[in-house]
């Protein structure tokens, strides 16, 4: 299994790192993929990644975090460039629901993020809440550019997901498909064609059931894959085996 998106840098999964990772590993955890938000997130994440080789990390400020945390695209691509470990661009995108981080700003970023994944040839780890036309919008406007589109926790609906699909997307599943309210979601993840879909926790956030209310971590993504795998109506050998095929043929 491979968790393609968490937050390591966060507690309480920093402190207790060295556990974190027997316990993915034990659980069969090949590859986890932890998610930078801030500039301050990547100092961080810089020395995580070099704690095991399963680890992997990414470049990109988190929408909620635009206003004060600005980069450039020539920033992000240094940063990567100069870091084998690190490997996608994000995460970025759009969040009209709480506007942490007034529209503008959120929207400039989103665009800069594009603009260096494009020039990096790596994907771009979208957060997109309450904005499913913006973030469509700007979407389109580089679908020319074989921009590697990876929607991160996708909640969206199964219409957004459709347009996405014709831009080649990917979508990751999070905990939140195993949540008993979640039926619209978990109907258009049967949508979405399994060559297409990735897993991952979201960690230290969003636990899945049977674990909802705890703090969640990489190695309880295997709850998430098996509802997945049932909703895909395939065994969870066979939904493990293709989400790490999708995340190695998208991450290259």
């Amino acid at each position: 299994m491979i968790d393609s998106h968490c937050h390591l840098d966060h507690e309480p999964l920093l402190s207790n790192l060295d556990n974190i990772i027997e316990r993915s590993k034990s659980v069969g955890i090949t590859k986890i993929l932890t998610i930078c938000t801030t500039l301050n997130s990547f100092e961080k994440i810089k020395e995580i990644v070099q704690k095991d080789k399963i680890i992997y990390g990414t470049y990109g400020i988190h929408p909620h975090e635009t206003k004060n945390n600005i980069v450039s695209s020539e920033l992000i691509i240094n940063e990567i460039r100069n870091n084998d470990k690190i490997i996608g661009v994000g995460e970025t995108g759009l969040d009209f629901y709480y506007n942490n981080s007034d529209k503008e700003s959120q929207i400039k970023s989103f665009e800069t993020h594009i603009l260096a994944s494009i020039e990096l040839d790596v994907p771009l780890i979208v957060h997109s809440r309450n904005a499913e036309n913006e973030t469509l919008d700007i979407l389109n406007k580089y679908k020319n550019k074989d921009l590697k589109i990876l929607m991160h926790c996708f909640t969206g609906s199964q219409n957004f997901a459709k347009n996405l699909l014709e831009l080649n997307a990917y979508f990751s599943a999070s905990g939140i498909i195993t949540f008993k309210n979640s039926l619209d979601l978990q109907k258009t993840f049967q949508f979405i064609p399994l060559d297409k879909l990735l897993i991952e926790t979201d960690s230290p956030f969003l636990s899945p059931e049977p674990n909802r209310g705890k703090k969640n971590e990489p190695s309880f993504v295997k709850f998430t894959g098996k509802k997945l795998a049932d909703l895909k109506k395939v065994s969870f050998n066979d939904l493990v085996s293709s989400t790490t095929k999708n995340f190695n043929k998208i991450f290259n």
